[in-house]
């Protein structure tokens, strides 16, 4: 599996309507593309020096090709409509994370 990590610092202007934009069309518009199968939205918990909130959203997609075809056929046109919404008042950046195996407690 593969983690399509998108990391954001949103401005505390936008930070609201931004957060319910994320949760209710965002988020749910990116997984409608039918290339990942889950998605986690997360704060990241530390004080800014610049200011804003850092959000951060892990995408898993099931393999690399699923990632790819994202990024040919459906990432130019959502990272627009965030970018048309928010302009500079939302800086992205984006990574790529290969899971090797995950742990759980036994209970």
């Amino acid at each position: 599996m593969i983690i399509y990590n998108v990391t954001c610092n949103v401005d505390k202007s936008i930070h609201d309507q931004w957060l319910r934009w994320m949760k209710e069309t965002h988020i749910p518009e990116v997984l409608a593309t039918g290339k990942f199968i889950a998605a986690r939205l997360v704060k990241v918990l530390v004080e800014e020096p610049e200011g804003g909130s850092t959000y951060a959203v892990l995408y898993t997609a099931q393999n690399r090709s699923d990632l790819e075809s994202y990024y040919r056929h459906d990432a130019p046109r959502l990272r627009q409509d965030g970018l048309k919404l928010f302009g500079d008042k939302m800086l992205a950046f984006r990574t790529e994370l290969q899971v090797v195996e995950d742990f759980y407690q036994n209970t």
